[in-house]
């Protein structure tokens, strides 16, 4: 597990004590801290529940290595590899496998059905989907269908999670950590930006206020 007193939204960006960043986040201290206060409730709960902690790292891993943010695949592959090293590789390639642009998906709303666009309709193959096991391939499933077609969440993917044997609260929780990858690497990103092009003091607080 990471250490209790990192901050990992800090670690992801680069920031350390005393920079200029570091400084500007210690002014949204509460924002700052319900960051930290969701990756431990969502990553490293004491009590895991049907969602086991090697399964919430690889789909942290997944959905790192899909955004493209070397930095995140790098930190979540490694607490992957303390609970199942087994599976570093095969998540690795699914992210590879996985790699597209979006958001894209249909709009079921009147007047909007032109402006969706198509585009990957992922799923694990044979090889990865064996050495997961089939309830993670489903969450990556999952997972790729939040972060690139989230237009299209409706109810058969929930029941095909649940023909993986997940449960309803597992699932829950598994859309709520994907969801909050989607901030925590958007936010670590763009603090990235930010130190290797400073812009106004305010500038990091205007991005963490928007993305929350």
């Amino acid at each position: 597990m990471s250490h209790p007193d990192a901050d990992v939204i800090d670690l992801l960006a680069g920031i350390r004590p005393g920079d200029p960043l570091d400084t500007v986040r210690s002014r949204r201290s509460q924002a700052r801290e319900n960051a930290q206060r969701s990756f431990q409730a969502l990553l490293e709960p004491e009590h895991p529940g049907g969602f086991p902690l090697a399964e919430r790292y690889a789909v942290a891993a997944f959905v790192a290595g899909l955004h493209g943010f070397d930095a995140a695949t790098d930190f979540y592959h490694d607490l992957l590899g303390d609970e199942a090293p087994q599976w570093r590789e095969p998540i690795a390639a699914a992210a590879k496998d996985g790699a597209a642009r979006g958001p894209y998906g249909g709009y079921r709303e009147p007047g909007l059905q032109a402006e969706g666009r198509d585009g990957l309709r992922w799923q694990p193959g044979a090889a990865v989907a064996g050495a997961l096991g089939g309830h993670l391939a489903a969450a990556l499933t999952h997972a790729h269908l939040l972060v690139f077609r989230p237009r299209e969440a409706r109810p058969g993917a929930l029941r095909a999670l649940v023909a993986a044997g997940w449960s309803a609260d597992a699932i829950v929780t598994l859309s709520q950590l994907v969801a909050f990858l989607s901030f925590q690497l958007r936010f670590a990103w763009g603090l990235r930006v930010l130190a290797a092009n400073p812009a106004s003091p305010s500038a990091a607080s205007a991005v963490e206020g928007a993305l929350r």
